[in-house]
């Protein structure tokens, strides 16, 4: 463990117990958070900007101003202050427990603690302080916090009921609170000492039962199966140059983007038949090798289902330069632009053109057959909720990989109800040059249809099946059906697999 700073006591049960009753009672939550600090400051702390939420939070006698500003904005504190912040933990207690350390006139915060939630839980997460607090560079074995990948993830992680999950490089928590929902058993691993620490202290703070395993990826779980695998991996891809900072939160100590590459190829073998994996990641793509290429030959032998989203693609300036400022470098310092220029001869070695993120969602199948894949770029705005959209995705395409033609052409079909319909004319025009079938939710995808696909939605109201529509759509054109049947086909499987179309049940 770094002895740089202490990281708080899971086992002090009575001190644990002690603050999440100040917690408790103070309402330090997600919304009083807000409410104090207001739209405006609220925004601008998000975007690192902590100068508003000290001037909303000045002269508050609220308890939950206090922890704000001690232990987000890293203001030292009166004893007397935390005393009456925390009346049954107390200043010492704090201290005790590892979340304080003496300053010159009190103490100051020794970790970020800060509440957290979606629309049917919250909690509150310890991680490492960030550098809007310390105003100093991260240390390499820095814990972090709630950030904009792990929301990203929990957004996009499907919410079933299952037996067993695990959180993968598990940092300080995020992914495992969640999955305590709908998990009956956890089990969080991580390579970071320091980031055990703060996930048991997490599990201990919100009585969440998890069990916690130290080691590399996939590596203490050997042998095991579960229902759901999420994580958030050090998937940055990194020069391995000497004197390169390798931040454990990020970095795998691979080369390029072999994380992510090893973990697609090796965690079936930790899936349940019909268990899930979802993760985010980075992958390279060099000059006829793009996006489609990289997940084809990634995938390949694997026996998985894959449905992977692009969700933004940056050339090697673009990333190196997000990176180089991550760890909290100066643009002007040396170290920053050391960085930069270890990025550009890593990338330029290995013939890389540009770098492609997204969310990867991989299923073993229930029974033997061919696996389906789904590969989409697709960077435009997306519901904020992303996982039932992916839990009705995943379903969607399992049957859709066992259903012919016929059986499909044989079912009985109504577009959804956020599908609309949107129509280009040129001026003076009778016809539409464009027809776009357009989805409100989900990841709002837009279509581009014809007029025999637009005739079909047009009357796919669950009161004929999909071949007696495109027989009389077909002699209504004057083309042949089995022509009209074929060029529509694998627009309906697109719109059935994306929930643009939904199956009535007789």
């Amino acid at each position: 463990m770094s002895s740089r700073m202490p990281v708080p006591d899971a086992e002090a049960t009575d001190l644990v117990e002690a603050l999440r009753d100040d917690l408790v009672v103070a309402d330090y939550t997600v919304e009083h958070v807000a409410e104090l600090l207001g739209q405006g400051a609220s925004a601008a702390l998000h975007r690192e900007q902590p100068l508003p939420a000290r001037r909303a939070l000045a002269g508050s006698d609220d308890p939950v101003a206090t922890m704000v500003r001690f232990f987000t904005l890293g203001e030292t504190h009166t004893l007397d202050a935390l005393d009456a912040a925390f009346p049954s933990l107390r200043a010492k207690g704090l201290e005790r427990l590892g979340l304080a350390v003496p300053a010159d006139s009190g103490l100051r915060s020794a970790v970020d603690l800060r509440p957290y939630g979606d629309e049917n839980s919250s909690w509150w997460l310890a991680s490492d302080l960030s550098e809007l607090a310390t105003g100093s560079v991260l240390a390499t074995d820095h814990v972090l916090g709630i950030g904009g990948a792990s929301t990203t993830l929990a957004r996009w992680t499907p919410r079933r009921e299952v037996a067993s999950a695990l959180d993968l490089g598990t940092g300080c928590g995020v992914q495992a609170v969640h999955l305590a929902g709908h998990v009956q058993h956890i089990v969080a691993t991580d390579l970071a000492t320091r980031a055990l620490d703060f996930v048991r202290f997490n599990a201990a703070l919100n009585r969440l039962p998890l069990e916690v395993l130290a080691g590399s990826m996939l590596e203490p779980v050997a042998g095991r199966r579960f229902d759901l695998v999420v994580s958030n991996p050090p998937f940055v891809i990194t020069p391995r140059a000497e004197g390169m900072p390798g931040y454990e939160y990020r970095d795998g100590g691979a080369v390029g983007d072999a994380v992510i590459r090893d973990l697609v190829r090796s965690v079936g073998d930790h899936l349940e038949p019909g268990g899930i994996a979802q993760f985010l990641g980075n992958w390279e793509m060099s000059e006829g090798h793009g996006f489609e290429q990289v997940w084809t030959e990634w995938l390949e032998g694997t026996g998985l289902d894959a449905w992977v989203v692009q969700r933004e693609v940056q050339d090697p300036f673009e990333y190196a330069e997000l990176w180089a400022r991550d760890g909290g470098a100066g643009v002007n310092s040396p170290e920053y632009g050391a960085m930069y220029a270890a990025w550009l001869d890593d990338f330029a070695a290995r013939g890389v053109e540009s770098i492609g993120f997204g969310i990867v969602t991989l299923q073993r199948p229930e029974t033997e057959r061919d696996p389906l894949v789904d590969l989409m770029d697709e960077r435009g705005p997306v519901a904020s909720a992303m996982g039932p959209t992916i839990d009705a995705g995943l379903r969607a395409r399992s049957w859709l990989a066992q259903t012919s033609d016929d059986d499909l052409l044989d079912g009985t079909w109504q577009a959804a109800p956020d599908v609309t319909e949107e129509r280009h004319t040129k001026p003076g025009a009778d016809d539409p040059s464009v027809i776009m079938i357009r989805q409100g939710g989900g990841l709002g995808l837009a279509i581009q249809a014809d007029t025999v696909l637009a005739a079909f939605l047009s009357v796919c109201d669950g009161s004929m099946s999909a071949r007696t529509a495109l027989v009389a759509i077909a002699s209504l054109v004057g083309v042949p059906d089995d022509e009209v049947i074929a060029g529509t086909l694998p627009l309906l499987r697109r719109l059935i697999a994306n929930g643009m179309l939904e199956r009535v049940q007789g």
